[in-house]
């Protein structure tokens, strides 16, 4: 069973965050930022995980810490569930298109954190989400996944087309890499012996 539930309090947020990889794409998720909501159901339904998240944070402040800390939660959430990351396929990248916008993500799940973000916003909010958050939330993700990740628009106008295109690139590129692969199911896939 490749799942785990993470809580994560401080002072400034409160998160209690579960994922489960080989799910359906379930979700259940309320972070008090509406935008932020929705990226996060659909990272969940394009990549099969079930994802449950509560938040409640320091929103009169701004969204800031809200948005860093549901990464940190759900990357912990999937680095736990990940186990010794025996027999998944490591390695995935997808292009997805999404009307105007094309963009490409690759990951690495080798336990080598490390965000390489090449995304440019014509605006600077969506709703009333700074768009320069989300670049803080793929790096906390990322970090706390233990994942290498590359993230780029190569083309796009539409601000939202951008952002919700490297969302569902990251969850197509998560589920391939999650996936166990048949022939090498009991090893983990490096010549180290560990990731």
């Amino acid at each position: 069973m490749r799942q785990a539930k993470v809580e994560r309090n401080t002072s400034e947020t409160r998160i209690a965050a579960t994922v489960d990889l080989d799910g359906t794409g379930r979700y259940d998720v309320s972070s008090g930022i509406g935008f932020l909501d929705h990226m996060l159901e659909q990272l969940s339904r394009h990549s099969l995980m079930d994802i449950t998240l509560k938040a409640e944070g320091d929103l009169h402040i701004d969204f800031h810490h809200t948005t860093e800390d549901t990464g940190i939660a759900l990357g912990q959430a999937v680095d736990q569930a990940l186990g010794d990351r025996k027999g998944v396929q490591r390695f995935a990248d997808v292009l997805i298109p999404m009307d105007e916008t094309l963009t490409r993500v690759a990951l690495d799940l080798s336990n080598r954190p490390y965000l390489v973000w090449r995304v440019d916003f014509s605006r600077d909010k969506l709703g009333e989400m700074d768009t320069e958050l989300f670049k803080e939330w793929f790096h906390a993700f990322s970090q706390n996944a233990g994942m290498t990740l590359h993230v780029e628009n190569l083309y796009g106008t539409n601000s939202h087309h951008i952002i919700e295109s490297c969302f569902k690139g990251l969850a197509r590129a998560l589920r391939r890499a999650v996936e166990i692969d048949p022939r090498k199911a009991g090893e983990v896939p490096s010549t180290k012996g560990k990731l």
